[in-house]
């Protein structure tokens, strides 16, 4: 004991030492940490569906978004199918012109 009331302790380059058991604690939890952190930030829809061309729609003449969306997803809320169509294909209005391609949600 030292004059502190603490034992003493060698003044070398103050280096941690671990055990080979310590080791293997340490590299275990750091695959751990890597893993969990893997599953974390990976987007869970890359993982669940295979990748498959989109379908997509010409616009005819006269057509409107509510018209595609009746069209081709007939059994759809049409309002949420012209939401989506929108958003796919980076619309800011509900205007289209003939001869425009779609690209159209998937069927659900």
């Amino acid at each position: 004991m030292g004059a502190t009331g603490y034992p003493r302790t060698s003044r070398g380059g103050g280096r941690l030492r671990l055990t080979r058991r310590g080791r293997l604690v340490v590299t275990v939890l750091l695959l751990l940490l890597v893993a969990g952190l893997a599953a974390i930030l990976s987007p869970a829809s890359r993982a669940a569906d295979p990748p498959r061309s989109a379908e997509t729609a010409v616009v005819r003449p006269g057509d409107t978004l509510w018209s595609v969306a009746e069209r081709h997803r007939p059994s759809g809320r049409p309002f949420a199918v012209i939401d989506e169509i929108r958003r796919l294909n980076d619309l800011d209005g509900y205007t289209v012109h003939a001869g425009q391609r779609l690209i159209l949600p998937a069927k659900r």
